[in-house]
């Protein structure tokens, strides 16, 4: 186990941010913690960097409790932070020089670190410039390089692509997936719920400072939907055979989209291969079929009554 996260407690006076926050990670995976603003996940990362104290619980990485192990831990850990900390005045070369000192790497394995980070995130072309004249996405991509100089055996980043152009958005993206190739552990927080399920392994569902539930999508669409919805694009489509499908009893609905069946009813009934049979019988010709999961955001508003967004 990577880390553990027990029972974690904190409060801002008489606001309880974190209310008993428990999850765990194993090594390898991108965590993902999802919630709407100000559900706790940026405090929760702040305590496991050891920039926050907290009031209850506790933190274990690789076996030892963080608050008895400050510096050691740190260097263990690279941190993208929701607002980006880089110094504008100094070239990308010259930030990843001094981050990588900090991390007390020297001589000639700093130089190739810096040469790999910067390859890495896409900014050897730019090394030589200050990023006071860097796009918003350029920027946080010279972030997460200062973050990986050091090989550090987890990465934690925070809500990193908020505000930032499409383009440098899917290279954030592509990049915490080979990072994770490479061996990385990443903790990703975010409210943008498709993006943690593009990349994420496990995922937390946090909110009013509480993990609400946790787990694969698999495991946590489970949770909350008893039914499934097939779209079937078809040669042709008649009323009469959606009539028959809807008179099968374990499903629910049958219409027509845009010649395309969508079909919803209850998950494990073997639909897909009645349907299938209905359709075949039919003489109808299928050119597609898809079998839609219900998404976080259903999950999420099953489990909290609201929108992600709300």
């Amino acid at each position: 186990m990577l880390l553990e996260v027990n029972n974690l407690i904190k409060r801002y006076g008489d606001f309880l941010a974190l209310d008993h926050i428990t999850f765990s990670i194993n090594e390898g995976e991108i965590f993902g913690l999802l919630g709407p603003n100000g559900a706790g996940k940026t405090t929760t990362i702040s305590i496991i960097s050891s920039l926050t104290q907290y009031d209850g619980g506790e933190v274990k990485f690789l076996g030892k409790e963080t608050k008895w192990h400050e510096m050691e831990i740190k260097r263990e850990l690279g941190i993208v932070p929701q607002e980006i900390a880089i110094f504008e005045d100094l070239t990308a070369y010259e930030n990843l020089d001094y981050f990588g000192r900090l991390y007390g790497l020297r001589g000639s394995l700093l130089k190739e670190r810096i040469e790999e980070a910067l390859s890495f995130t896409g900014l050897t072309d730019r090394q030589k410039d200050r990023p006071k004249g860097f796009s918003g996405g350029m920027k946080r991509r010279l972030n997460i390089a200062c973050a990986i100089l050091h090989h550090p055996k987890l990465i934690i980043m925070d809500e990193p692509t908020v505000g930032i152009d499409p383009q440098s958005r899917n290279h954030i993206l592509q990049s915490i997936k080979e990072l994770n190739k490479m061996g990385s552990t990443i903790i990703y927080t975010s409210h943008y719920m498709e993006e943690v399920e593009e990349i994420c392994t496990r995922v937390a569902i946090v909110d009013h400072g509480r993990v609400i539930a946790q787990g694969t999508k698999e495991e946590l669409t489970a949770l909350v939907s008893t039914e499934e919805k097939l779209v079937i694009e078809l040669s042709s489509v008649n009323f009469t055979i959606v009539e028959q499908i809807k008179s099968v009893s374990s499903i629910r609905e049958c219409s027509i989209k845009d010649n395309c069946l969508e079909v919803i009813g209850k998950k494990g009934e073997h639909n897909v291969s009645r349907v299938i049979n209905l359709l075949t019988e039919a003489g109808i010709e299928i050119l597609s079929l898809n079998v839609e999961k219900p998404s976080l955001e259903a999950v999420f508003l099953t489990l909290t009554g609201r929108s992600l967004r709300d």
